[in-house]
């Protein structure tokens, strides 16, 4: 008999097309060989009518509640790391962060979706306060993107690989212990560069850039990753590098379908 899978829980949102969000997590840890379950917290369709625009729709917070109940009881201690995505409302993020804070984690880690196109500009910037005071407490490993870690940092800009690091660290004084802040495409240079910051160290994983152009579900992927690794036992800065390296894989097998932009695909990565 084969050995059992290590289990991962993840809370997300559906992006309706497969390119991001609850399907591409659930992907993630089927490639990686993890049984993944989870709670959808809210969907996004994209309009096709309308240059692919946000549709945004969050789910009821007692369904939310009832959908985490359910996997936490089933699972109990079997789950003992999770991912967070995207969340979209205060109501949802206070649901979340009270059911996450009644379980014991190993590790927490938190993909600060902070903005959904969907959304109002100021109910944007109440869930992105909610999510720092509510959510990022309960972290051991948040994955910021460019813009995600120049909000979080406070700082103007991050146009270098230093202003990343330094982003990091100020990010991981807001109590984080580990901050993975991802250059991706938007840093100038050859590679793409994360930065890994573990309290005392910046450690840089370098890739060979595949074009120039954001690929979505590449985010969500390297969280999903990170959170797989990190469920069979891998160290952070481990279950960083293979994180890289699917996603690597992922957008060199990229697809290609009707939206505006191409989307990662995690089946193209064999350790």
């Amino acid at each position: 008999m084969s050995e059992t899978p290590r289990k991962a829980f993840v809370v997300a949102g559906s992006e309706a097309t497969g390119g991001a969000g609850f399907q591409t997590d659930l992907r993630v840890f089927h490639t990686l060989g993890v049984y993944g379950c989870g709670t959808l917290t809210c969907i996004v369709a994209f309009d096709p009518a309308n240059e692919w625009g946000h549709r945004f729709y969050p789910v009821d917070p007692e369904i939310i509640d009832a959908q985490m109940e359910a996997a936490l009881a089933d699972w109990g201690s079997d789950l003992d790391v999770c991912k967070v995505g995207m969340l979209g409302t205060p109501a949802t993020i206070e649901t979340v962060a009270e059911r996450l804070s009644s379980h014991s984690w190993r590790h927490v880690v938190v993909d600060p979706v902070l903005i959904c196109k969907g959304q109002e500009p100021g109910a944007a910037l109440d869930t992105d306060n909610a999510l720092r005071e509510r959510i990022l407490p309960l972290a051991t490993v948040v994955t910021p993107n460019v813009f995600e870690a120049k909000v979080l940092s406070g700082m103007d800009e991050i146009e270098t690989v230093e202003q990343l690091g330094e982003a990091a660290k100020r990010i991981g004084d807001l109590g984080v212990p580990y901050v993975v802040a991802k250059g991706g495409v938007e840093l100038p240079g050859e590679d793409a560069v994360d930065v890994v910051w573990d309290g005392s160290e910046l450690i840089e994983t370098r890739r060979p850039k595949i074009g120039e152009h954001r690929v979505s579900g590449a985010g969500c992927s390297v969280a999903a990753a990170i959170t797989a690794e990190l469920a069979k036992g891998a160290e952070v800065i481990d279950a960083v590098n293979v994180a890289r390296d699917l996603v690597t894989e992922g957008i060199r097998q990229r697809l290609v379908g009707s939206t505006p932009f191409d989307v990662v695909w995690q089946g193209a990565y064999s350790a």
